[in-house]
């Protein structure tokens, strides 16, 4: 690296380092939260924050200096593009902090780097602990979608199939699932299979399959909830833990990836199923 690339690497990480340390202080925070989408003037940031005027101003010198807040000619102020952008990012940071203890146990297996940049859209979920659990939110997630189910997984649940075909029978529901090639699948599946009249949901594009080189990150979805789980260090889907919700921003990110993956996967061959 030359000396150019190093002076440039060096200014990036310090006002990056600047970024951070103005954003470690409460007040400061609470500032360009109460700042987004609005203006204020300084009088009613004070009242709302409970501060002081000085306080506030000292706080709001340091904002300005960073880049992140600006003040108009009526003494209106509002966050800059950088401050909006900034203010996008938190809630990967909250969510990574908020799971941290999760995180230092697991991994992002193969996910895409613009999906580890929006991981701000899975903060606002419900951590489910437990495989027992884990499957009857699943066999829910199936039992109550009107539109769709679409399931990317490491290995094949006989619980989860019935309730899945079922649905498509009775209500129409397209059902699309991605399975890593040599998947593991218990026995009683092709028995399963033919008494659910598997083949011929199949033949009509009722049921969709395919499969992709592997599956760590596992994504369980319907038109309104949505799951995903990560690998653990093994880059083995960790079975135990799940985080799940209804909100609109998750469900677009696990929509969003099982898409991907599904464009990105191949054919899927009966020949590599590994029944035990």
């Amino acid at each position: 690296m030359g000396s150019v690339e190093v002076e440039a690497a060096e200014n990036a990480f310090a006002n990056t380092k600047m970024t951070f340390f103005e954003l470690a202080s409460e007040q400061r925070l609470s500032i360009i939260f109460r700042l987004h989408g609005k203006t204020a003037k300084m009088v009613h940031l004070a009242k709302e924050l409970g501060a002081t005027i000085q306080e506030v101003h000292r706080n709001m010198n340091r904002l300005q200096k960073a880049g992140l807040v600006e003040k108009d000619s009526e003494g209106e102020f509002s966050l800059t593009t950088f401050g909006n952008t900034i203010i996008k990012q938190i809630p990967t940071l909250n969510y990574l902090s908020k799971y941290k203890e999760y995180f230092s146990e697991h991994g992002l297996g193969e996910l895409p780097m613009k999906f580890i940049q929006r991981l701000g859209a899975l903060d606002n979920c419900e951590f489910v602990k437990g495989v027992v659990t884990i499957l009857e939110v699943w066999k829910e997630i199936d039992r109550q979608a009107e539109e769709y189910i679409y399931v990317l997984v490491p290995q094949v649940s006989l619980d989860l199939v019935e309730p899945a075909v079922k649905r498509v029978r009775e209500k129409g529901v397209k059902f699309s699932y991605i399975l890593p090639k040599n998947p593991i699948v218990p026995k009683g599946r092709k028995e399963l299979l033919k008494k659910l009249q598997y083949s011929e949901l199949l033949a009509k594009g009722s049921i969709e399959r395919k499969m992709a080189d592997s599956v760590q990150v596992s994504v369980v979805l319907n038109e309104r909830q949505a799951t995903v789980l990560f690998p653990n260090q093994k880059g083995e889907t960790d079975m135990n833990a799940m985080f799940y919700s209804k909100d609109t921003l998750f469900h677009e990110w696990c929509l969003d990836y099982f898409r991907y993956r599904w464009y990105s996967s191949g054919s899927f061959d009966e020949s590599k199923i590994n029944e035990i």
